[in-house]
């Protein structure tokens, strides 16, 4: 994970706005949000290893994805951008579900901290600059 100066950091915004505005430049809130605190995450390459970053925290309200009637501001956090490696085929580790013949096939990362090269940071510098003249003008 590499840190990126931004200043969007600590900059209040208004919910949806954020989220549509992002979703526009192919950011998507990430999968791991929850009512008070989340992330806006831009893949970087095709395989969807590097990301970019933006965290938030929500200080009025609380968010919901699915809600178009929100009104939730949230403050932005230091963006940063992260790599992660995964094995490839399946785990083989997968384990049988207890209802169904699924298999748990999707591997959490091998590396989820993996080292990101210099020109993934420039990428990730890149895209942050275009959501900064976005959002800040």
């Amino acid at each position: 994970m590499i840190p990126i100066s931004s200043v969007l950091e600590s900059r209040e915004q208004h919910f949806l706005d954020t989220k549509e505005l992002l979703e526009q430049r192919q950011f998507a809130l990430g999968g791991n949000w929850d009512y008070n605190r989340g992330s806006f995450d831009k893949p970087l390459d095709e395989a969807h290893k590097v990301w970019l970053r933006i965290p938030f925290e929500v200080i009025v309200g609380n968010i919901d994805n699915d809600d178009t009637d929100n009104d939730a501001i949230i403050r932005l956090g230091k963006p940063y951008v992260l790599k992660h490696l995964y094995e490839e085929g399946n785990d083989p580790e997968a384990s049988m579900r207890v209802f169904g013949a699924m298999f748990d096939q999707f591997q959490s990362p091998s590396d989820p901290d993996a080292h990101v090269e210099p020109s993934w940071v420039n990428r990730a510098k890149d895209a942050l600059h275009e959501v900064e003249r976005l959002l800040v003008g």
